[in-house]
């Protein structure tokens, strides 16, 4: 998985809402208006009854152009259908000043002012209710538990997972045909709404989801929480990976998850330019610490943790400090989740890179072009470096301070490598991006920067023995966060993979087939 670290900016969704909250809202909490909001939310919205199914039917087509598509919204101070899609309720809103309306087919509340969909805790706890009973109705208690909290029930019950009835059980003995997930199918491929900003966000929630052992565990409701608030962020992942699977098509608006990142990670909240590669580390760090692991232990020490996140991300980076006078050698371990990459073109000296026997070629690049290869990062991010006169360290055989030569390797692999290239540099003189092209392959072999190939390696050359056999080490692309634009002023895109060579990308809500060219020709 590919993930630049670049910052999307778009001037045109200026920042109207404070992380605080909307405060337009007011203005419609006056009189009965709990009341009317459930009255929409039950007759427009979630539609309980076959009655209000019938009447939202009916009566639920745009006012303007007579379409019962283009993301329908109900204006919340007057009875007003319109299409977002078409811009319709815009115009409403805009000649009436009426600047609230609720999308109804996921009940999400939309600001004109703020030009967002807002959160609002009296409003969603309406939603949340409204939506329960409605389900109860449908005679989907389960399902209600799962979708509204997967903790528990408004009534306190512990959730229960989902077991088939005698009735549900017969029905499956006499259809046995089954749904087959097929070379051309699109299940699992849902665009993102972008809400102001947020296409950061949209690229790393598009790659977790199709992190094939992530969505092993979150499909197959492994996760047991015992928060007491509403605020677990895996529970959420939980709900975003049903919403992702559940075959709908239309595009899935995340405002839960952006209102989670905010509580969790105060640095990412607000409309202002964000980093995807932040966000990635910010996530996977609120998701560590919401996980157990199996031995129903709370996640604390990152070092040993056995939670699903540290399972898949967590891998073991050695770094051998060996003195120049002695040359002892100091070794200490630490965990990683990413591996940032230093690029040519950075104020940063990138050595001289020497083509063949340094591992490319192993990994099929070449250098026939004269372009960077991924493989040449890791080259660089392995090499010994000199610490120099300035950095001398205490050595424990001379027991004294004495220059030194680091080296990084990797002591264990994860299971799912994440590589950052550092493409925006950050200086007290310069701000920039660095545009360099990296070239990077669909399979990629890790051996040659492992420690335990350390010895082998001779004047930063690669001396490897090739076992086609040993899969250990080998990875497949499956994820690449591209970014488009300049420092101030761009905009986020993720290439991620369906099946085997059917790649996808998605742009926000919009989801296009990508061939594998697209892929590699990308930035990265």
């Amino acid at each position: 998985i590919g993930l630049a670290c670049d910052r999307g900016y778009n001037p045109d969704a200026v920042a109207a809402m404070s992380p605080a909250g909307c405060p337009h809202v007011s203005s419609f909490k006056v009189d009965n208006w709990k009341q009317n909001l459930r009255v929409i939310y039950q007759c427009f919205v979630w539609s309980g009854s076959a009655e209000t199914r019938k009447r939202k039917a009916k009566s639920c087509i745009c006012h303007m152009c007579g379409a019962h598509l283009n993301r329908l919204h109900s204006c919340l101070y007057c009875v007003f259908f319109a299409c977002f899609a078409k811009k319709h309720i815009h115009e409403h809103a805009k000649s009436k000043r009426h600047n609230l309306a609720i999308d109804l087919l996921y009940g999400g509340i939309y600001c004109f002012m703020c030009q967002d969909y807002i959160y609002d805790k009296d409003m969603e706890q309406i939603a949340k209710e409204e939506q329960r009973k409605a389900w109860k109705m449908q005679g989907m208690p389960h399902y209600t538990a799962l979708v509204i909290s997967p903790r528990q029930h408004s009534t306190g019950e512990k959730y229960s997972t989902w077991e088939p009835t005698k009735r549900e059980l017969e029905l499956l003995r006499h259809n046995p045909k089954r749904r087959r997930i097929t070379s051309n199918c699109t299940i699992g491929l849902r665009g993102l709404i972008n809400l102001g900003n947020t296409c950061f966000m949209n690229c790393i929630v598009q790659a977790l989801t199709h992190t094939p052992l992530l969505r092993d565990f979150f499909l197959s409701d492994r996760h047991k929480c015992e928060m007491q608030s509403n605020s677990c962020l895996v529970c959420e992942m939980s709900q975003l990976f049903q919403e992702f699977y559940s075959g709908h098509r239309s595009p899935h608006i995340p405002f839960r998850l952006l209102h989670l990142v905010w509580t969790h990670a105060r640095h990412l909240a607000g409309y202002e330019q964000q980093d995807a590669h932040e966000f990635l580390i910010a996530a996977l760090d609120v998701l560590h610490r919401h996980c157990k692991d199996d031995n129903g232990k709370k996640a604390n020490n990152p070092n040993h943790c056995n939670c699903i996140i540290d399972q898949i991300f967590t891998g073991g980076l050695q770094s051998d400090v060996t003195c120049q006078v002695c040359h002892g050698v100091s070794t200490t371990i630490d965990p990683f989740w990413d591996i940032s990459l230093d690029l040519p073109g950075s104020s940063t000296p990138f050595w001289p890179l020497s083509p063949g026997g340094d591992g490319s070629a192993l990994n099929g690049e070449s250098h026939a072009t004269g372009a960077t290869t991924l493989t040449d990062c890791l080259r660089r991010f392995t090499r010994p470096e000199h610490l120099g006169s300035s950095a001398k360290i205490k050595c424990s055989g001379c027991h004294s301070y004495q220059e030194s030569t680091k080296q990084l390797t990797m002591k264990k692999l994860p299971i799912v490598a994440c590589f950052h290239l550092k493409r925006f540099e950050h200086s007290a003189k310069l701000r920039r991006k660095i545009t360099t092209y990296v070239s990077f392959p669909l399979e990629l072999d890790m051996t040659p920067f492992m420690a335990s190939s350390k010895e082998s390696r001779m004047n930063g050359q690669y001396q490897l023995a090739v076992d086609p056999f040993n899969n250990d080490n080998k990875y497949s692309l499956f994820a690449v966060v591209n970014h488009q634009g300049t420092l101030e002023s761009g905009h986020y895109t993720t290439f991620i993979r369906q099946h085997k060579d059917q790649w996808f990308k998605c742009d926000d809500a919009i989801i296009t087939k990508a061939s594998i060219k697209d892929v590699l020709d990308s930035e990265g």
